[in-house]
Order: C-alpha cells, then sequence, then structure tokens
C-alpha cells in the first residue's frame, strides 16, 4: 500500500497508526460495510463530514459509520443558525479528498473538526487514509489532540 498524505503527516507527528485495507465497492461506500470487512465494531469506525455553517464557514465532523449527523445540534454547538453538508461535487476542491476517502488528516486546509462524543468510548478509532480502500486504526485522543478537534453530541 502506499504512503497516503495522512499517514506522512501522522509519521510526522509520531502518532502510531496501523493501516487497515478492504475491498472497496463501488455501489456501497458506507462505513457499516467497511466496518464489516475490517472486522471492527461501527462504534469504533468512523466517517467524516464536511459541513458548511450559514456562519463559520466549512465544518468537519466525524461520527460512527452507524450514526447519522443531527444538524440542528450541530448547528447549535458551533454557533450557526444552518449546517449543511457540502455537495459531493464540492468535496474534492474544498478538501483534496473524494467521497468515501475523506480523511480529517490533511485537508487542504484546517478547518474546525468535532467528533462525536462517543469517540470517548473507545481507546482505538479508525478513520479514512484519505483513499478508498484503508482506513487509520489509532488512539482516538492522540487523533483529537493533532487535530485540535472538539467532542460533542452531534448525532442522532
Amino acid at each position: 500500500m502506499n504512503k497516503t498524505n495522512a499517514m506522512r503527516l501522522l509519521d510526522a507527528a509520531k502518532i502510531k497508526y496501523e493501516a487497515l485495507e478492504y475491498e472497496v465497492d463501488e455501489n456501497n461506500l458506507a462505513g457499516t460495510h467497511i466496518a464489516d470487512q475490517i472486522g471492527l465494531p461501527y462504534e469504533t469506525v468512523f466517517k467524516t463530514i464536511v459541513a458548511r455553517g450559514d456562519k463559520t464557514g466549512l465544518l468537519v465532523f466525524c461520527i460512527p459509520c452507524d450514526m447519522e449527523i443531527n444538524l440542528k445540534k450541530a448547528a447549535a454547538m458551533t454557533g450557526n443558525k444552518k449546517v449543511e453538508p457540502v455537495h459531493v461535487k464540492e468535496l474534492l476542491s474544498l478538501t483534496g479528498y473524494i467521497r468515501g476517502g475523506c480523511s480529517p488528516i490533511g485537508m487542504k486546509k484546517k478547518f474546525p473538526t468535532y467528533f462525536d462524543e462517543t469517540v470517548l468510548l473507545s481507546e482505538k478509532i479508525t478513520v479514512s487514509s484519505g483513499v478508498r480502500g484503508a482506513q487509520l486504526l489509532l488512539s482516538a485522543e492522540e487523533l483529537i489532540s493533532y487535530l485540535g478537534a472538539e467532542t460533542a453530541d452531534v448525532t442522532e
């Protein structure tokens, strides 16, 4: 497997991770499908959602793969009246990543990042490596600290 930008950034920060490969199914990019393939519980496999707040601009939310983001909660806790997920067509130009391979690590710019508070229940979690076909398993605490992320109740 080739090193992704996210892996290089973690290496530079001396953060240990394990790359877990899975078979890409273009018809099923669901995080639960990925969790099933890598054999990890859904609550430890996090998907990355990029959204736009009406006051703050772009925001990044990382939530367990079997949950949905609650846009009202997300708006309230980020000081916005409204938060909407960005259109999939905008994802690459905004973040440098494609749908199904969007990592909170190494986006084009540093955006405010929030993990659902359930992240605190797991010692290790996975997030996308920045490409379809690989997840990064690493310490939830180290990742949150590295990203300067916050934890909050943003799911339903």
